[in-house]
């Protein structure tokens, strides 16, 4: 398995995992499908600091990345985490591989100090995951999200890097 920046060429797969999670999971509160087009300015949002890696061994298996948490300036160094892997190549060490790609990235980034993580309640494996790369626990935001015919919280994880 090879992480590596994602490229334009890679936006289909991002866009078609990133679909079966908005159809299928509580892991984004998206509740419509995104075409490739309407993703390309979401992707044309990253950069140096806020980058998108992907994962991929014949074909992109996951990605992962950083984006703006808001639009102000007070903001400017706290960034949100996204990952996303294909069902078909979960439990096999894609998302452990992101992950340290995407915590380093920040570790290293003198432009980013805390990085900021959305998860549902439900979402155990993601909760998980996010502890062992050292997020803690900030608090629960309750019944924000209504999706699959019912309130969802959300839990958020932040790490000072």
């Amino acid at each position: 398995m090879k992480i590596r920046r994602a490229e334009i060429k890679d936006l289909g797969r991002i866009t078609e995992i990133y679909n079966d999670a908005i159809l299928n999971t509580t892991a984004t509160f998206d509740i419509e499908i995104k075409t490739v087009d309407s993703r390309r300015e979401w992707f044309d949002c990253h950069n140096e600091k806020l980058p998108i890696y992907v994962a991929e061994k014949d074909e992109v298996m996951g990605w992962v990345s950083l984006s703006k948490l808001f639009n102000k300036g007070a903001y400017a160094a706290t960034v949100e985490i996204s990952i996303y892997v294909d069902k078909k190549y979960r439990n096999r060490g894609v998302a452990n591989a992101l992950m340290k790609k995407i915590v380093s990235h920040a570790i290293e980034n003198e432009e980013i100090h805390t990085v900021i993580a959305r998860i549902t309640g439900e979402n155990k494996t993601s909760i998980h995951l996010h502890q062992k790369f050292g997020f803690e626990f900030a608090g629960t935001l309750k019944e924000v999200g209504y999706k699959f015919d019912r309130y969802i919280d959300v839990h958020l994880y932040q790490l000072l890097v």
